[in-house]
């Protein structure tokens, strides 16, 4: 158990969960690339263990793995947990074996480094600088390109002191960027994975057993059933019943059936329905057996077959009828549907004519019905057409601007969006390198810097920021910050900001792209206090400067608005508050017990400092201007929609208590947005979403009536804290130490209003 000078602990629970997770899965999923992940989860929890075991791993660090500096990329698994690994790190990667066989040198990191520092190996890395034919996977492979454009730039200086910086780590990291062609690509076009990526994942489909099963059943089983209950048929008297005499060859037809029948279940294996003995097939093949060899029919067994062959009559109708023949006809068609597994080799055919590294502008094409030669290659019908299942794996790599993905509902969460801002943010912090080489050069660090994944960390420290990297640092005095550079950093922030609010309303801004919002913010020149999501499990009681400021930049905006009304904020005392107020404030407020380190006590303190600084809404709409495409009332509007969207997903959680939080976050913007003077009366407003409530299940109504009174009360004048707050309102918060209300409500009236109403 790691833990820090405030107490703070970190303990091996979480990791040994998330390791006996992926064992289970190594061990029994039926997919076998998805064992093969699970393993590769198994290996990397197994190091982290290992590692805060030795010691080698100082979880809650920003220098989590001994003996490398802050600035190296950490390998980080689920929860921001670092293995001990350095993600640069491991065996050489095949561009730089490839360096190394060309050279003729030792097949170690440490060659490939020095080579790239002979003339020829400059030569080379300049090249790359001037025609862009590199991809960085990740940040360090920008170094020796910057060691490179320093030479070139004639500031031998700080190119032998980043090498000096580096050089150490030579042996143990990968400096050196990824061959690959010019790809130019407009900035402002983004995609969430590549056409490599959903390639892979296409070609990892496999058959799927069930459907496989199915289809046998449908062109195999089915048909000798009806050849089987033919054969019965022709046994029948006029009563319907089993004749006492048999037609003369129908020892023989029931004899070549049941031959027939051995030779399909050892070819058909896939169907084990027709060998159980219950079923209509079984019935009807044991009785066939019993007469050809020479046993007669107890009155039992006639019973039984006589309700087999009523049954299969009744629902299929009778072989060679008009009935039997559509249902055959209907079933062909369904049996001759490809296999999406083969129609996933098709689409991976096309997806492999496409530039791995870029996304897809044209998907529909990559998912046309099956054409002419690919029907020759994988043995499909001309004309089928790709399953939606496939086109929605493809459609993830749409390439476009970030509004019309939104619109095309490529981004479905305000996490993915996070994860497409670095590659929008990359041209505009990189514009304020003149060079154009070092511009390409910055903005590729700025894509992979986005990649590195978040760390868990302690005692109020910050990620690292990508100013810390030794390379960058040695370039930033190149670096030309003008109106021009600052206008179109802050034209991004709004943008940005905008998207976010208007295409996930009700969501809490996920720290990814509070980072990034933060980044903007400075290469604009704005000094903002963006603050991030605190986790409530390692929280320690205290909060960072940025805290503070945020809640009075709020006061700027909500003092003796709705807002401050029902959440009861005092903002001239907010004003004055400086961290250490904050906290006791934030905990004040609370109003729970004091437990140190008890996660829902945590829970309900980092609430509050939510609800006092907006958690980041203040900031877009005050100090950066945001404004919904919209306006104001129609996005408390949406946002009231996804209140109720969550509610009814209270009653199908068997862990509720995640979505109630996730419906408070979507109330505190509901109150926000109404608390706008440009959104008008609110009372207005709320009337409309009394309306939206009639309309729900009893369930959402019963939950989400008691806080809507509540909402109307304060509106109209009222406090919660006044003693006089009508029966049935509520004000919603998400966190508590005792029992939700939220959990069990008390239900509803018909018409969804609460009796004080």
């Amino acid at each position: 158990m790691d833990s820090n000078e405030t107490g703070a602990q970190v303990g091996a629970g979480y990791p040994q969960g998330q390791l006996a997770s992926a064992f289970i899965t190594a061990a029994t999923h039926e997919d076998a690339a998805t064992r093969s992940r699970a393993e590769e989860r198994v290996r990397r929890w197994l190091q982290v263990l290992r590692s805060m075991a030795s010691g080698a791993v100082r979880i809650g660090s920003r220098t989590p793995v001994a003996g490398l500096p802050a600035w190296v990329t950490p390998e980080v698994v689920r929860g921001g947990f670092a293995t001990g690994t350095a993600a640069a790190g491991g065996p050489l990667r095949p561009h730089e074996s490839a360096v190394s066989a060309r050279v003729g040198g030792a097949a170690e990191r440490a060659a490939v480094f020095a080579y790239y520092l002979t003339d020829a190996g400059q030569t080379e890395l300049c090249a790359r600088l001037d025609g862009g034919g590199y991809r960085l996977e990740l940040p360090e492979q920008a170094a020796l390109l910057a060691v490179a454009w320093l030479l070139r730039a004639d500031d031998r200086a700080r190119a032998l002191e980043l090498l000096d910086e580096i050089g150490p780590y030579a042996e143990r990291l990968c400096f050196t960027p990824v061959p690959d062609p010019t790809n130019e690509q407009d900035p402002s076009v983004v995609w969430r994975a590549s056409a490599g990526e959903v390639g892979v994942a296409l070609a990892g489909r496999r058959e799927n057993a069930q459907v496989e099963a199915m289809r046998e059943a449908l062109t195999v089983w089915n048909p000798f059933a009806d050849e089987l209950l033919a054969l019965w048929l022709d046994t029948r008297d006029g009563a319907g019943a089993i004749a006492a005499v048999f037609p003369s060859e129908w020892p023989e037809r029931a004899t070549a059936l049941l031959v027939r029948y051995r030779v399909l279940a050892a070819t058909h294996t896939r169907c084990g329905k027709h060998r159980r003995p219950k079923e209509n097939l079984s019935i009807l093949r044991t009785a066939a057996r019993e007469i050809v060899d020479g046993r007669k029919l107890t009155p039992r067994h006639r019973g039984k077959l006589r309700q087999a062959v009523d049954s299969m009559l009744a629902r299929r109708g009778r072989p060679g009828s008009a009935e039997h023949a559509a249902l055959r006809r209907t079933q062909a068609r369904e049996a001759s549907v490809p296999a999406h597994h083969l129609l996933a080799r098709v689409v991976v055919g096309r997806l492999a004519q496409l530039d791995p590294e870029a996304g897809i502008h044209g998907v529909d094409a990559v998912c046309a019905p099956v054409d002419a030669a690919e029907a020759n290659v994988h043995l499909v019908a001309i004309g089928t057409p790709i399953p939606k299942s496939i086109h929605r794996v493809v459609r993830r790599a749409t390439a476009g601007q970030v509004h019309e993905l939104l619109n095309a509902g490529v981004v479905p969460s305000a996490e993915v969006l996070a994860e497409l801002v670095p590659q929008i943010a990359a041209e505009t912090n990189a514009a304020a390198y003149p060079d154009p080489a070092l511009r390409t050069l910055m903005a590729a660090t700025y894509r992979a810097f986005g990649n590195r994944r978040s760390l868990l960390l302690l005692d109020l420290q910050h990620q690292v920021r990508l100013a810390e990297l030794p390379w960058v640092r040695a370039l930033r005095p190149y670096r030309q910050v003008d109106d021009d550079t600052r206008n179109e950093a802050q034209v991004t922030l709004r943008r940005l900001g905008e998207l976010a609010l208007d295409g996930f309303p009700g969501t809490l801004l996920p720290n990814p792209l509070v980072r990034e919002l933060a980044a903007l913010s400075a290469a604009a020149d704005l000094d903002l206090p963006w603050v991030e999501e605190l986790a409530a499990d390692i929280f320690t009681g205290r909060f960072s400067p940025k805290f503070p400021r945020a809640a009075r930049l709020a006061g700027e905006l909500l003092d003796g608005s709705l807002y401050a009304r029902y959440y009861d904020i005092d903002y001239p005392t907010v004003r004055t508050a400086d961290s250490t107020a904050f906290a006791t404030m934030s905990r004040s407020r609370a109003g729970g017990p004091d437990v140190r380190y008890s996660v829902a006590a945590n829970g309900t303190v980092i609430e509050q400092a939510q609800i006092l600084t907006t958690h980041n809404l203040a900031t877009l709409v005050r100090a950066v201007g945001v404004t919904p495409a919209d306006g104001w009332a129609a996005l408390a509007r949406r946002t009231f929609a996804t209140v109720l969207r969550l509610a009814r997903r209270i009653d199908r959680n068997p862990r509720p208590l995640p979505t109630i939080k996730d419906v408070a976050y979507a109330w505190r913007h509901l109150v926000f947005y109404l608390s706008l003077p440009d959104t008008g009366d609110p009372r207005l407003l709320i009337e409309q979403f009394h309306v939206d409530l009639d309309a729900a299940p009893d369930a959402v109504r019963a939950r989400i009536g008691p806080a809507l009174v509540g909402l109307g009360y304060v509106a109209a004048g009222g406090r919660f804290t006044d003693g006089r707050t009508p029966a049935g309102g509520r004000r919603l918060l998400g966190w508590t130490t005792g029992h939700h209300w939220m959990r069990d409500p008390q239900p509803a009236p018909p018409n969804g209003r609460t009796p004080s109403e």
